[in-house]
């Protein structure tokens, strides 16, 4: 069937709107022209809390921040506080008694603006018994499978040592806490007794005073392994053509398998490939010649990277 010209035509302007489209989703937009408008703390901001929570407006197609704190000023700066990439809008610092200005830039991968006007603030020297410190690593629900791990946190002034706790039951019972320990500095090395959820927190003091306790920051030590992995086909000592179509069941509580190969000694890896970590439960085998001999088995690992026991080693020949 002819094609009208008027249909032609509205089939290449619509291809050329598909295009349009796709390379609005390819293209990233600049954002060259955009302003950071900073919220808080405002112009002139007098604080008591040694700790400042830094907030600005998001800047459309921004994927990062760049925040700046110097004291005393931009213009005769005499030392650069902080100098850091955030990804969100919002971030918090603790400082020490002093004169500080602050500005903000927004990036992407392909442009950035120019710096906001800075703002600045001053930190009024106060008690410590106001004040608390931030923790800094692990996160908040941070899960890890290594023991030990060195907790750690930020300085605060007037401080001369740190009471550290850490607990299962959220500090429910101070006398059965599973760790308090008193250090000058600002991280420990802590050995988890066991796998569970646990719960810890940080106080600064000095000779006369307590500071607050830190918000409480949960952590997750996980080095239990996932259960055996059992395989499927081909059955051990088989014959069988290529490709081999290599199976296993599904584990429980598994994120990932780990597949060894051998050469027909049982123990040599059949090449830099192996081991291959695979997210499926089944891999299809395309290598050696007929008469060859090869053994393989499979490990689970988990979304920590603990890794199973090794079960059956099996066998094939290529026919």
């Amino acid at each position: 069937m002819k094609m009208r010209p008027i249909t032609y035509l509205l089939l290449i302007i619509l291809a050329g709107i598909g295009i349009l489209s796709s390379c609005d989703d390819i293209i990233e937009p600049s954002i060259n022209k955009s302003q950071v408008t900073l919220e808080a703390p405002v112009d002139q901001y007098q604080s008591t809390s040694y700790t400042i929570n830094f907030w600005w407006d998001a800047v459309d197609h921004a994927l990062s921040y760049h925040l700046q704190v110097v004291t005393p000023t931009f213009a005769a700066p005499g030392g650069l506080v902080l100098d850091t990439i955030v990804t969100n809008y919002r971030f918090a610092a603790t400082l020490s008694p002093g004169n500080y200005q602050w500005r903000v830039m927004a990036e992407n991968g392909s442009s950035q603006t120019a710096y906001s006007a800075p703002r600045s603030f001053t930190v009024v020297a106060s008690s410590i018994k106001q004040q608390s410190v931030q923790l800094t690593s692990p996160s908040n629900s941070f899960m890890t499978n290594q023991s030990p791990y060195t907790f750690q946190w930020g300085s605060l002034y007037g401080a001369n040592a740190y009471d550290f706790e850490i607990d299962t039951n959220n500090f429910a019972n101070p006398a059965t806490v599973v760790s308090n320990q008193v250090i000058p500095g600002q991280q420990i090395s802590f050995s988890f007794p066991k796998a569970q959820v646990y719960q810890w927190r940080v106080r600064a003091q000095n000779d006369t005073a307590q500071a607050l306790w830190s918000p409480v920051y949960q952590v997750t030590y996980n080095n239990i392994p996932p259960a055996q992995v059992t395989l499927v086909a081909p059955a051990s000592g088989t014959t069988v053509p290529l490709p081999v179509a290599l199976s296993w069941n599904a584990v429980a509580k598994a994120a990932k398998y780990k597949l060894y190969v051998y050469q027909s000694d049982g123990v040599t890896a059949y090449n830099s490939s192996f081991p291959m970590v695979l997210t499926s439960t089944s891999y299809s085998f395309n290598l050696g010649s007929s008469g060859d001999k090869i053994y393989w088995m499979v490990t689970a690992l988990d979304a920590l990277g603990n890794e199973s026991q090794a079960g059956a080693i099996n066998n094939f020949v290529l026919q």
